[in-house]
């Protein structure tokens, strides 16, 4: 059975996320190696106040999804794919062999300080469920003028959309998908535009810094949530890396296109489960989709008695999911 690992983007952050991850060497290892890199305790930065931080959290999503992952192959194996929504892209390289940990740690520190820098206030995105995106984008184009910039950012589902942009804007877009027929307005915990080309210049700082960095070839299928597309040559994916906070996210594409290469199980990566709610909603039902950090102490206990068998595993994750909910 094909194996997939998903890593989730800014939004899907939570207080107390990385104390709440498994104690294990691995996650051990990637908390220090991390504040090594940082001089500081990455331990510190997943408190609700240093979440209000693009920096503190851009950071904690990457600690966490790296850690996971490599607890999650310790005790079973290591997946045949990975894919990562926004900054989770960055430790999906990691997961991948394409870029070193400690690289990709002071990649996402930069990358947010520039995002952060560039937008301090005044900007950020919200979820537009029930509208089709020929439909939003229709308004997108009436809302839209250089002084209240509005963009289409993610495509999570055919009716789940995410739009980016100055406040005022995204307040206006919000009045008029409400009155085509959108069920549900949702703001996102991120402050700023990401996925639109509002963050080019930022995007084409942080590539100067990516051309310098050591790259190697996938050790395992990679997607690249931008694209849509698995990207086989290093470089490219490094270009694709530096430039994905200013290019609109495919993410329903990309789960349609993981599961004709194959993936029938879809593991995401902590703190949430938004993307295991994505890929239930997209992918047929041979493929089984869970997030195994719900229950992480059962998670453990339960696959080292399995041997790791890949059914039990899917047993397993589909019960903690029923409890979830």
């Amino acid at each position: 059975m094909s194996t997939l690992f998903t890593f989730p983007g800014q939004g899907a952050q939570r207080p107390g996320m990385l104390h709440d991850l498994p104690k294990s060497a691995a996650v051990e290892c990637a908390l220090a190696e991390a504040s090594e890199a940082l001089h500081r305790d990455v331990l510190t930065l997943d408190n609700a106040a240093a979440l209000q931080s693009t920096v503190a959290t851009q950071l904690c999503l990457l600690v966490a999804g790296v850690a996971m992952a490599q607890h999650v192959s310790d005790l079973a194996s290591a997946p045949d794919a990975v894919a990562g929504f926004s900054v989770g892209a960055y430790a999906a390289a990691v997961t991948a062999s394409v870029i070193s940990y400690r690289d990709a740690v002071l990649l996402v520190n930069q990358r947010a300080r520039l995002m952060e820098a560039a937008y301090p206030t005044g900007f950020g995105m919200v979820a537009v469920l029930g509208l089709e995106q020929h439909l939003l984008q229709s308004l997108i184009a009436k809302v839209h003028t250089p002084q209240t910039p509005v963009y289409l950012a993610n495509i999570n589902a055919p009716t789940q959309l995410v739009a980016a942009g100055a406040e005022p804007a995204l307040a206006r877009l919000a009045e008029l998908a409400l009155s085509r027929g959108a069920t549900s307005i949702k703001p996102i915990a991120i402050s700023v535009p990401s996925h639109c080309e509002l963050l080019a210049a930022p995007a084409a700082r942080l590539a100067e810094t990516m051309a310098a960095v050591k790259v190697s070839p996938p050790r395992r299928r990679i997607y690249s949530a931008c694209l849509a597309r698995e990207l086989r040559d290093a470089r490219r994916i490094a270009d694709d890396l530096a430039q994905n906070m200013a290019r609109p996210v495919r993410w329903h594409e990309t789960m349609l296109l993981a599961s004709e290469r194959g993936a029938r199980l879809v593991i995401e990566m902590p703190p949430g489960h938004v993307l295991t709610q994505l890929a239930n909603a997209a992918l047929p039902e041979r493929t089984a989709s869970a997030n195994p950090h719900a229950h992480a102490h059962a998670f453990d206990i339960s696959i080292a008695a399995a041997e790791t068998r890949i059914d039990t595993i899917v047993a397993l994750m589909a019960r903690e999911a029923e409890a979830e909910r």
